[in-house]
């Protein structure tokens, strides 16, 4: 027992030790309902450079595992991996340099060794271990604004017109949120054949509209008066 305390208080275990510690505890709040692993990011497409529906591409840490060649599953459960497998190899480095008998700056040197050994270790650990493991989480698209495009909302506000309105349209979940919506500029004067809605009746408070574009410069929906109700048989 001593041995064992001995190195895993020894460097480098001892840098690991600690991580570990946060990940028991860490995994506990999850056994115990407290935390949600997909609640602290998903490293999706191990392609870094992949964009996401809105153009955002993956930042942070999943977007470091990801581009480690690590994606495909919840960041909590690669980092866990990755420090466990740490720790065990630094553990088991620590033993061993332990009953060795070199001189300091050597002990030094070999203890270096260690800590790129089991960073290397971890990784190529980590790496064979999210293979399986991908098929556990399949990859998720991130809610988009785009998803409301082809979706019926209904006009909250008195009138919309080409500068104001606000709409409330339901997302497919059965979640309800307050848009900005516009409606197309007014015709030339005369108007004109090219025009694609002439004489398009005022939009007001209680009407449905069809979403039909989203203009992400100006952040909001293109919409045109929608008759939800069937109409009579032919």
């Amino acid at each position: 027992m001593d041995d064992f305390l001995a190195a895993a208080l020894g460097f480098p275990a001892v840098l690991f030790g600690f991580a570990l510690l946060v990940v028991i505890g860490y995994w506990l709040l999850v056994l115990a309902g407290g935390l949600d692993p997909a609640d602290h990011g998903h490293a999706g497409d191990p392609d870094p450079g992949a964009d996401g529906a809105d153009g955002t591409g993956h930042g942070g840490p999943a977007g470091l595992v990801a581009a480690a060649g690590l994606g495909g599953v919840p960041v909590s459960v690669v980092l866990s991996l990755l420090i466990a497998v740490a720790w065990f190899l630094s553990l088991a480095g620590t033993a061993l340099l332990a009953d060795a008998d070199v001189p300091a700056p050597l002990w030094a040197a070999l203890s270096a060794g260690v800590l790129a050994g089991a960073l290397a270790g971890s990784w190529a650990a980590a790496w064979v271990l999210v293979r399986p493991l991908r098929h556990l989480f399949p990859d998720e698209r991130p809610p988009s604004r785009l998803d409301f495009v082809g979706r019926v909302c209904v006009i909250r506000t008195g009138r919309v017109g080409p500068d104001f309105g606000q709409a409330e349209v339901a997302a497919e979940d059965g979640s309800t949120a307050i848009v900005q919506v516009r409606t197309e500029p007014a015709p030339p004067p005369g108007g004109g054949p090219e025009w694609p809605h002439p004489g398009e009746p005022g939009l007001t408070a209680g009407a449905t509209a069809l979403i039909f574009h989203y203009d992400a410069d100006g952040e909001f929906f293109l919409v045109a008066p929608f008759d939800a109700a069937p109409g009579p048989a032919a």
